[in-house]
């Protein structure tokens, strides 16, 4: 993965599981152990649907640029619905406390998304290739004194 895949990843993932850890002591203050773990849960699910999307647009985007916009529309689409079907299958479980999965999904999902945007904004990313091995020295066409 280059360095600013890799930098955008780290910049949108810490963040998320830091709002997860925040969320995984509130929740176990409010709801117990089945509370945090609950938390802890919708935090690993986020970060692993979002990076897995992450990787995939960088890819399709170095692969297939001209249907980079198309896919990410799409990525982010079938990220959201995973993400309510998941919210929709675990809603009467008794493994974890499902009110603390479904708000901390939904709050790890938002800081991804605006640290992941936060990165992009930040990030110094050619949109053009320079090719250093045709590039030409620049030609001194100035007055000579």
């Amino acid at each position: 993965m280059p360095s600013n895949d890799a930098r955008i990843l780290l910049q949108a993932a810490v963040p998320t599981a830091a709002v997860g850890a925040i969320a995984a002591v509130v929740s176990g203050v409010v709801a117990g152990g089945k509370g945090a773990l609950g938390a802890v849960i919708a935090t690993l699910v986020v970060v692993l649907f979002m990076g897995l999307g992450l990787y995939v647009l960088q890819r399709t985007a170095k692969s297939l640029p001209h249907l980079f916009q198309a896919m990410g529309l799409l990525l982010y689409t079938a990220q959201i619905l995973l993400l309510f079907i998941f919210v929709a299958a675990f809603k009467n479980t008794s493994l974890f406390n499902p009110k603390s999965f479904a708000l901390t999904l939904v709050a790890t999902t938002l800081v991804w998304i605006g640290a992941q945007a936060r990165a992009h904004m930040k990030a110094k990313i050619l949109y053009v290739e320079p090719d250093s091995s045709k590039a030409e020295k620049p030609e001194n066409k100035g007055h000579s004194s």
